[in-house]
């Protein structure tokens, strides 16, 4: 048997990531690019092979793009679907953390109570309150959410990585993946919708706009999410859970009558009926008219009848024991000739065949 390291994760792996934003040259070349918020979903990839596919499916041009803070070169494609539709893999794939990243990589991630890195109280609450999330992000952490998803459409088994740091987004991924969860209890996959909603609030007289990332279960109808795990023929075509039963055809009855007439025996073809009672097809008390066939045709074999022809045996023929057997004549030796009978008579020469017979 197989084993596993117990203090490691065992994840699919990671094929690309799905983005909720991507970034354009800045036009002053002493800063830095400038993040956009995009109203589809972005796939970026090493693989240029994954994301042209993803332009297939999703629409969008294939470009090729290097992260902020990276020398590697990946893949982009800014899909054009207004959602995608993906496939949530058991457990529980959603991690959340508050978090700050610089040059030398995260500085801090926090769980909203405990910064986990150096094992001490919250930063971001402590310094700036509640509200801290309302700061720049150069000031506390950012809520970061990741989900795993397989995208059952593209090639090979792995999972894409989406990624949001919307404090909005965290709640919605939270509330939603729960309810889920609380159903299921994490077996089994789950088919979702995913698409990006703009959003607008207004905070001490001043309206925002914000995206939220919206996973929502893709079943015909709400029961079926909360209703426990799915199969996973039922994950990769949500539709067949609404789709009628195919009805069974009618049973096939055997003809039992004509297999009570193949008998030999009276016990044989009561065994017939007692296989007839088993599978229901009789009625146990024999009243059917059935039960009152085969009845009549044990009674013939009885009786010696023929049961194909409804002959019945003559007088000089008695009829078969309670067995079913005939009784034989034997003939002794003697009583006919001491030799058989000739099967044909002797043969003779034709006139013209006997010797010396012929005429000149």
């Amino acid at each position: 048997m197989g084993s596993r390291l117990m203090n490691k994760k065992r994840e699919a792996a990671e094929l690309g990531r799905i983005r909720t934003g991507y970034s354009r040259p800045n036009p002053n070349p002493d800063k830095g690019p400038i993040p956009v918020k995009s109203r589809t979903f972005v796939l970026t990839s090493h693989s240029r092979e994954y994301i042209e596919q993803a332009a297939k499916l999703y629409g969008g041009r294939v470009e090729q793009w290097t992260p902020q803070r990276s020398s590697i070169a990946q893949w982009r494609v800014i899909t054009e679907a207004p959602e995608l539709k993906a496939i949530l893999p058991a457990g529980d794939p959603l991690h959340q953390y508050n978090e700050m990243w610089g040059g030398g990589g995260c500085e801090r991630r926090c769980d909203g109570v405990t910064e986990l890195l150096k094992s001490q109280p919250c930063v971001c609450l402590a310094k700036y309150g509640e509200n801290w999330y309302e700061r720049s992000a150069r000031q506390v952490c950012r809520p970061t959410s990741r989900i795993g998803v397989f995208l059952p459409d593209m090639p090979d088994l792995g999972v894409w990585r989406l990624e949001t740091k919307s404090h909005y987004a965290a709640d919605v991924l939270a509330g939603g993946l729960d309810t889920v969860l609380q159903a299921t209890e994490g077996k089994g996959l789950m088919p979702v919708r995913m698409w990006i909603e703009q959003r607008t609030r207004v905070v001490d007289g001043e309206t925002k706009q914000f995206q939220v990332v919206m996973v929502v279960p893709s079943l015909p109808k709400l029961r079926h999410a909360l209703s426990g795990p799915i199969s996973t023929a039922a994950a990769l075509d949500p539709a067949s859970l609404d789709r009628p039963a195919i009805e069974a055809g009618p049973a096939v009855v055997p003809d039992y009558a004509a297999e009570a007439r193949q008998c030999a025996t009276v016990e044989a073809a009561r065994e017939v009926w007692h296989r007839a009672n088993k599978a229901g097809h009789v009625d146990p008390k024999g009243t059917d008219d059935l039960s009152q066939e085969l009845i009549r045709i044990a009674d013939d074999i009885g009786k010696g009848i023929d049961t194909q022809t409804g002959e019945e045996p003559g007088d000089d023929e008695p009829g078969p024991d309670d067995e079913g057997v005939y009784d034989g004549e034997f003939v002794e030796d003697g009583e006919q000739g001491d030799e058989p009978p000739a099967a044909y008579p002797p043969a003779q020469w034709p006139t013209a065949a006997v010797p010396g017979g012929g005429r000149r």
